[in-house]
């Protein structure tokens, strides 16, 4: 087993409230627009550090970065996105852009656009929370998407519901067939990463690795 990526996450530390969580506040910065500026600085923050972590010779490692639905319906995304990569010289190729089924299913011939675009980036392209919502086998295999990220109420009782077990067993399948790979999300226990290994998922992330990290104590 070794570490072959991590995953970016946002945490909001408020003077007089303490640390809150992206549940909290994900949904008001949307209604607001400050996801636009918000998911910028993720991106760029996410850059910096990588490009900090080769510089001391650490691994490489994937970096994922969550993408909301606001920012991938932006007119300018991909040059907003490349500006970002530019300016503090990242490389594309090391970053994973995650999407929901329902962002990418809003509007088909839109969304090949924007995801193509994407790709021609060099970005890596996975589709979060799979599942959970509407996905048209043909669009899959018409998309560009690198990655199925299996959605976490599938795996909470993978290891003692079979009918979940037969679900993920038969995502990892469909993924497989169509040159994806798969990750797992939410893997809490031994029992639950044995048998997704058994099943032939290709990643695992979850509780029984790590809690989120600071970056300190990541390297």
């Amino acid at each position: 087993q070794n570490v072959v990526g991590a995953e970016a996450l946002i945490r909001w530390q408020h003077p007089q409230i303490g640390l809150i969580h992206p549940l909290e506040f994900i949904r008001l910065a949307e209604e607001t627009g400050l996801i636009l500026p918000l998911g910028d600085w993720v991106l760029a923050e996410a850059c910096r550090q990588k490009v900090l972590w080769q510089q001391q010779g650490m691994p490489d490692v994937k970096i994922s970065l969550n993408m909301s639905a606001r920012q991938f319906r932006q007119e300018d995304l991909t040059d907003r996105i490349a500006g970002v990569f530019a300016s503090t010289g990242a490389d594309p190729r090391q970053f994973i852009m995650e999407l929901t089924e329902s962002m990418v299913m809003h509007d088909v011939d839109s969304t090949f656009h924007s995801l193509t675009a994407l790709k021609n980036l060099g970005l890596s392209l996975s589709l979060d929370d799979f599942g959970t919502g509407y996905s048209s086998l043909s669009y899959l295999r018409r998309f560009p998407i690198d990655e199925l990220k299996i959605d976490r109420s599938f795996i909470n009782d993978i290891h003692t519901n079979p009918d979940d077990a037969a679900i993920a067993g038969a995502i990892i399948a469909m993924a497989r067939s169509l040159g994806l790979s798969v990750v797992a999300e939410g893997v809490e226990n031994k029992e639950q990463a044995t048998l997704l290994s058994s099943l032939g998922c290709d990643q695992v992330q979850g509780y029984y690795y790590a809690r989120p990290l600071t970056v300190s104590a990541f390297a």
